[in-house]
């Protein structure tokens, strides 16, 4: 390996830019967010800025005129809200062609079609219950208002506090009443014609890379159609209600549809040219960069930024160095992989590490199947164990941000808790997502420096530059450009049009589908043999449950400190 990096150096020319993998990556996803901008910022919803305004005139209003949030305030508040490019027909369109298959119970069909019968029972059935948590939120609104009244000129304080207890239960009984009419409005569909269609723009999609790279474009998009299929079932198993309650999600059926398929009748020859792990998911973590705005992390502050970016990189290094000198593994690469796999957040800093040590594909496997099979664990556990313990809200969501790998994760541990756990859990993952292009750069130049290097030779940039993944470059420049337009928008209007707009209606959509077609590739290019070996006295497994408990302990200390010992007024604030 030594000698084979000190052969290409220098050899890098400009030719790569649109003849490699990781090249390909960046301009296709780029590609992908530039026309979501335009998208959903010329297809604003109606009179957005003099929407916006009235609300926030009333919000200021009822700040300086109650010393609680009112139901005035609550009611502006919703009205930005409702705020949404994906509400726009463009945005319908789109989300048309790219649902994932629907959520079902016991039949496997509900995921891909309802017939009108059905549809009309289930909205039959949900609107009864619609109703009657409408009228019980109505009747909530009706005592919030007559509490409030009471209280006058808000200077009795037990007026005060019945006025914010009442308010509290119109809240949630409009929540509840929201959820009911959702069920309410089930109708007919039948979203095969429609997943064949994003079939066919995928397979397009990443041909035009595949013919850039001279790959064989027409075998490729042959094969695609096999894979595409398998991401399909992965979703669709993931939406089983009974799946969703585990937290079982689509990454892990994809991987087990892929080894299933692989270790029992083989993958077929001509599905192999589709395999292509690394190209997906590549692709999906430059989009995932558009995801990382700035003005969100700064939302938190100082105690989310100690709790994700000094942890993480201790737990990494110690990890690492346990892995070398207690464990004994006898691969660095996959030492490092595992690391930052379980420290930083699971499957992208894996795909991230892996390509900056070049650690080899059944390495990378095992690294992502020890983080999906921990994740669905601790998603499920740690709410509970916060919840039995009493433990404040704000630090539960720290310790789940900064411990859960997946960021799909971490929402659902936190939104189990309340909202604040899911805002604060979400933030602090964001914020620990950052480090991922940090982390390549640091193990491309330890690699260089010190595990492939030859004795007495020195280490040059280039030598760096051709060991660092450059789809990390994408992943960096879509963070920053985001968050650039995020900021000149106001927060607002970049609600309305980014969060609910070139993000939610275009990013993490087909982010998720990269990342599932990512997942069916490494299941179908595995064999269990080429696995047996790494397994050897259970070292990764030991490595990674030694690490994750290092992890849980010195995060929760970490926000604890942070968010009610050092900053307790920004706490006080969330």
């Amino acid at each position: 390996m030594a000698e084979e990096i000190v052969k290409n150096v220098g050899k890098w020319e400009w030719s790569e830019m649109w003849k490699k993998e990781d090249w390909w990556a960046i301009w296709l996803g780029f590609a992908m967010l530039l026309f979501g901008l335009f998208i959903y910022i010329n297809n604003a919803p109606a009179d957005l800025h003099q929407k916006i305004a009235k609300a926030n005139g009333i919000l200021a209003a009822e700040s300086a005129r109650a010393p609680f949030k009112t139901v005035a305030w609550h009611k502006a508040v919703d009205a930005k809200k409702k705020l949404k490019a994906t509400s726009s027909e463009a945005g319908k369109k789109i989300a048309l062609y790219t649902k994932e298959p629907h959520g079902w119970k016991s039949n496997p069909l509900d995921a891909f079609m309802m017939g009108k019968s059905d549809a009309e029972a289930i909205k039959e059935k949900a609107l009864a219950k619609y109703e009657a948590a409408e009228a019980k939120a109505a009747a909530a609104l009706e005592a919030a208002k007559s509490a409030e009244a009471a209280a006058g000129d808000f200077t009795n304080e037990t007026l005060n506090t019945a006025a914010v207890t009442a308010i509290d239960a119109w809240r949630a009984a409009h929540e509840k009443a929201s959820k009911a009419k959702k069920k309410a409005g089930a109708k007919p569909y039948n979203q095969i014609p429609y997943l064949i269609g994003l079939c066919i723009f995928l397979a397009i999609f990443f041909g035009i890379g595949m013919k850039g790279m001279g790959k064989p474009t027409i075998k490729f998009m042959v094969g695609f159609g096999f894979v595409f299929l398998i991401a399909v079932l992965s979703f669709a198993a993931g939406t089983n209600a009974t799946m969703k309650s585990l937290g079982i999600g689509y990454a892990a059926w994809a991987i087990l549809f892929g080894l299933i398929i692989s270790n029992t009748v083989g993958t077929p020859k001509w599905v192999m040219p589709a395999v292509q792990t690394e190209y997906y998911i590549k692709t999906g973590l430059v989009i995932l960069g558009a995801e990382i705005l700035f003005g969100k992390i700064l939302s938190i502050g100082v105690p989310g930024i100690f709790v994700a970016w000094v942890v993480t990189p201790i737990v990494l290094i110690s990890t690492y160095i346990f892995g070398q000198k207690i464990v004994k593994m006898p691969s660095k690469t996959l030492n490092i992989t595992i690391s930052a796999d379980m420290s930083v957040c699971g499957v992208s800093a894996a795909i991230a590490t892996a390509a900056a040590c070049r650690a080899k594909k059944e390495e990378l496997t095992l690294a992502v199947g020890l983080s999906l099979v921990f994740t669905s664990i601790m998603m499920i556990l740690m709410p509970a164990f916060i919840k039995a313990v009493g433990m404040p809200h704000v630090l539960g969501g720290a310790w789940m941000g900064g411990t859960i790998d997946a960021t799909g994760a971490v929402a659902a541990a936190g939104a189990f808790l309340s909202d604040k756990a899911l805002y604060v859990a979400a933030t602090v993952k964001m914020i620990q997502n950052v480090l991922i292009g940090v982390i390549a750069f640091a193990v491309a130049v330890y690699w260089c420096a010190k595990v492939d290097c030859v004795p007495g030779e020195k280490v040059s940039k280039m030598e760096i530059w051709y060991r660092f993944p450059k789809f990390v470059i994408g992943f960096m420049a879509a963070s920053i450009l985001f968050s650039l337009i995020d900021q000149s928008m106001g927060k607002d209007v970049s609600y309305a049009l980014m969060d609910h707009g070139a993000i939610r209606g275009m990013s993490k959509i087909f982010r998720g589908w990269f990342f599932c077609l990512a997942f069916v590739s490494i299941g179908l290019a595995t064999n269990f043999r080429e696995l047996k070996h790494h397994f050897a006295g259970g070292k990764p497994l030991i490595l990674y449950v030694c690490g994750q408990t290092f992890n849980l302990i010195l995060t929760l200390l970490m926000a604890y400190i942070m968010f009610y010992l050092v900053f307790p007024e920004i706490t006080a604030r969330i």
